[in-house]
């Protein structure tokens, strides 16, 4: 049952449940550049929406489908929030952005959001109200 499936592995050359190389997709230089500026302006617009206290780091990395893109916030105060996606790449294209300005932005604002809300919380978890 499990021979038929792209996971079962293939005797001598892959293991169970792992994938072959070329099915893995490769960044070409261009690519990679492209990809690691487009995940710099996610950060960097993320910054422009909070103040100085909230750390934002970014991070590429190349995950079982290929490259795995990971933004996150850590709040003064809180739990830290993330965003991390795969984007899709053509093997041998290099696109002037491969996340658009739209998605740049979505990701941005959602990141912020979820970071001041952290910060809301861990503030009414730690005060008690004085009235109702």
């Amino acid at each position: 049952m499990n021979g038929n499936t792209p996971y079962a592995g293939l005797p001598g050359v892959t293991q169970a449940g792992h994938r072959t190389a070329a099915d893995i997709p490769d960044l070409s230089r261009d690519q990679k550049r492209t990809l690691h500026r487009d995940v710099s302006r996610i950060a960097a617009r993320t910054r422009e929406f909070l103040p100085s206290e909230y750390v934002v780091d970014s991070e590429i990395s190349q995950g079982v489908s290929g490259p795995q893109v990971t933004v996150a916030v850590q709040p003064p105060i809180g739990h830290p929030v993330s965003a991390g996606f795969s984007p899709e790449l053509e093997v041998g294209e290099t696109p002037e952005e491969i996340i658009t300005a739209d998605e740049r932005d979505e990701v941005a604002r959602g990141l912020a959001a979820s970071a001041a809300l952290q910060v809301k919380q861990a503030i009414n978890q730690g005060v008690t109200p004085t009235a109702r």
